[in-house]
């Protein structure tokens, strides 16, 4: 498998990031619904926690995914119609942009919280490291305003997923070409 993408094939980076955001993603899709539901308060600031620090990984992966993208060639789209082309392109950048869009609006959400005062609680990625706050906390219109973006950007970003994930299985199931292949069979 190449390094770097070619004409028909996706190199292992770009594989590596592709997949590594998709498992990712997925798991904060899971836990940012699951714990929304959580009534009990300790279990529900560990998984607050747990999820913030996987929201910067998510964060930085897409970063580098994108610098990954802007120095390599993109593999040629395959033969379609001029619909799918156009509707393959507006997704892909649709999900770029809430791979963006999820944990920055996470972030300033946290930011904003007043809780973070109350309690003494930091944005701490896996307890390393601090984010910075923006801002002041405890603004309650910031934190309602971010939040409603956060979860309109999650119901969009798992609309997006499984559109992406059913148009790669028709590409592989009913046109029979390489789309799906050329992302997961090492070639």
């Amino acid at each position: 498998m190449p390094l770097r993408n070619t004409q028909t094939l996706w190199g292992w980076p770009a594989r590596a990031l592709h997949w590594a955001m998709a498992f990712i993603i997925a798991f904060q899709l899971i836990v940012g619904t699951y714990m929304t539901g959580v009534d009990d308060l300790a279990a529900r600031f560990a998984l607050t926690q747990t999820h913030k620090s996987w929201g910067f990984v998510v964060f930085a992966l897409a970063l580098a995914r994108v610098a990954w993208r802007l120095a390599n060639p993109t593999p040629t789209e395959p033969a379609g119609r001029p619909w799918e082309k156009l509707a393959a392109r507006v997704s892909h950048g649709a999900l770029y942009l809430l791979m963006f869009l999820m944990p920055v609006s996470g972030w300033l959400m946290a930011s904003a919280s007043d809780l973070q005062d109350m309690y003494g609680v930091k944005n701490m990625v896996f307890g390393l490291f601090e984010l910075p706050d923006p801002f002041v906390p405890g603004d309650r219109g910031l934190e309602g305003v971010f939040s409603s973006i956060h979860t309109a950007a999650a119901v969009a970003l798992a609309a997006l997923l499984a559109i992406h994930a059913g148009a790669a299985l028709k590409h592989h199931l009913i046109d029979r070409d390489d789309v799906l292949t050329r992302m997961t069979v090492k070639r």
